[in-house]
């Protein structure tokens, strides 16, 4: 069986080297990058490092005990994933500079077509879209926003050669990304103009590097590694109830953070417009011990005036005021919501998956759609994490789609497709059990535009294991060639 795995980040190597440990051999992951690594790859801004600690955001069977700090920097991530890949001889599986521009399902030969931007074509019997919810920089909508003069660019495209010292900057958003870039870009700028639109709940991260004690411990006592992930893990499922249930657990949780947000906005009128207005939970809860402090600098000027526009000389506010800066850093996320597109997608039929997707994106267990057979879908809809480890999920989600290939196997089918049954009531499931929590009490990237949760999974890592543990073979039809059909004296495709 062939398979083509679309994306070189964790999904996708992890996928690579799941394939392999069970015999499946025809394995080509295309990578639209010059290099495996995927988010980890891309974002390289000053201070990028995952908030997780490592002992949890990494492969359970490829555990390290020579992390330099609790939280890993981004460098230091991207060689982890470089080694585990070369460890288990994957790497050879990916194509770098490959972009993917479509893929389209051949109904009487029930085999996959990938196109590449070069245009070349490969077929698959198989295909795992593992392109991620956080791969596509997305810039506000601000009227000429093309028309300003000085130098821009987005943080998850950080420009190295472009020396910020003594710069005027504008920093537009306060997200993940800008609360660990801004600490780092602060000393070196004349002045800085951060631009907010809505405040975030902080709780405390201390990370700095291990002592040579502490790294000794972890070198030489085995035993150690496995009961820190043991306790992270239910550390972060904790995080997990205080979104669940925001008018118990949640409210303890705020307490906490608003506690240690009041000792670091010593002054009043940055504490003022930093104060989130929302319920705690609702947008993602940021870890950071240096950021609000940096709002306080005297270079530093915390801006929630809304712009209107963007002139050449800089972003112009509501109050009139046109902010003056040389250089324009956009810290303005990504297109959560659009998964894998623009790349065309068409299943049975030449149904598009665009089209099927309309009115929000969905899937079975985030992994598969009606209508799509043998396409398997990683870090897909409802399936992020706002209290967890997403290499966690997608360890559970490649053992899925290996037991769903091998069912076919089993069986002698083509391919299969989740039942448009199962995946409606497994959608229904999956919203209701959003009521009364958290994440449907304010505006997020976790929602789209109709208010629709698309992006998180809606409970804990262990029940989302348990979910995915085994597959379910009457919850799929099987498809079968139609050359295979005549001769058994049945229609093509699937029974």
């Amino acid at each position: 069986m062939r398979v083509i795995v679309v994306g070189a980040g964790f999904g996708g190597i992890g996928t690579a080297i799941e394939l392999h440990r069970h015999g499946f051999t025809e394995v080509t992951v295309l990578e639209a990058a010059s290099g495996l690594g995927g988010t980890w790859r891309y974002n390289t801004y000053p201070g990028a490092a995952c908030d997780v600690p490592s002992h949890l955001y990494s492969f359970s069977y490829a555990q390290r005990r020579n992390w330099t700090r609790l939280c890993s920097p981004q460098d230091e991530i991207l060689r982890y994933l470089r080694e585990v890949a070369s460890d288990y001889q994957v790497d050879r599986c990916v194509l770098p500079n490959s972009k993917v521009v479509s893929c389209s399902w051949d109904d009487r030969r029930c085999v996959w077509t990938v196109r590449t931007e070069d245009g070349a074509s490969r077929e698959a019997e198989a295909i795992v879209l593992a392109t991620g919810q956080l791969n596509q920089p997305a810039l506000p909508r601000i009227e000429g926003l093309d028309s300003f003069a000085g130098h821009s660019f987005h943080s998850a495209r950080w420009d190295h050669d472009y020396d910020l010292r003594g710069k005027r900057v504008a920093v537009l958003g306060t997200g993940a990304s800008a609360v660990q870039f801004v600490p780092e870009i602060a000393t070196r700028v004349q002045r800085l103009s951060l631009f907010q639109r809505t405040g975030n709940w902080f709780l405390p991260r201390g990370n700095r590097a291990y002592p040579k004690l502490v790294r000794a411990l972890f070198q030489r006592v085995p035993r150690v590694q496995q009961l820190r992930r043991g306790f992270m893990f239910k550390y972060m499922e904790a995080l997990t109830a205080t979104i669940r249930h925001p008018s118990t657990y949640g409210r303890l949780a705020a307490l906490r953070s608003a506690l240690f947000m009041r000792w670091q906005l010593r002054d009043p009128e940055v504490r003022r417009k930093a104060w989130p207005g929302y319920t705690f939970g609702c947008k993602r809860v940021l870890f950071s011990s240096a950021y609000l402090r940096t709002l306080q600098r005297d270079n530093v000027a915390l801006v929630t005036d809304r712009i209107v526009r963007m002139d050449p000389a800089g972003p112009v506010t509501e109050d009139g005021r046109t902010h003056e800066v040389d250089c324009v850093i956009y810290g303005t996320g990504f297109k959560t919501n659009d998964f894998m597109f623009p790349m065309e997608v068409t299943g049975v039929g030449g149904h598009s998956l665009r089209e099927a997707w309309a009115g929000g994106a969905h899937a079975h267990l985030g992994i598969t759609v009606p209508g799509f057979p043998s396409m398997f879908i990683l870090y897909g809809p409802n399936t992020n994490t706002s209290g967890g480890s997403i290499i966690f999920f997608l360890e559970q989600q490649i053992g899925y789609l290996r037991q769903a290939l091998q069912h076919i196997q089993s069986s002698g089918a083509a391919a299969l497709d989740v039942r448009a049954d199962v995946e409606t009531a497994s959608d229904r499931e999956v919203q209701s059990r959003f009521e009364g929590t958290a994440w449907t009490m304010c505006d997020s990237w976790y929602r789209n535009q109709a208010g629709r949760v698309v992006a998180n999974w809606p409970g804990y890592m262990s029940e989302y294991r348990d979910r995915t543990r085994t597959l379910d073979p009457t919850e799929f039809q099987l498809y079968y060639r139609a050359e295979e059909s005549e001769r058994q004296g049945e229609p093509a495709g699937a029974v």
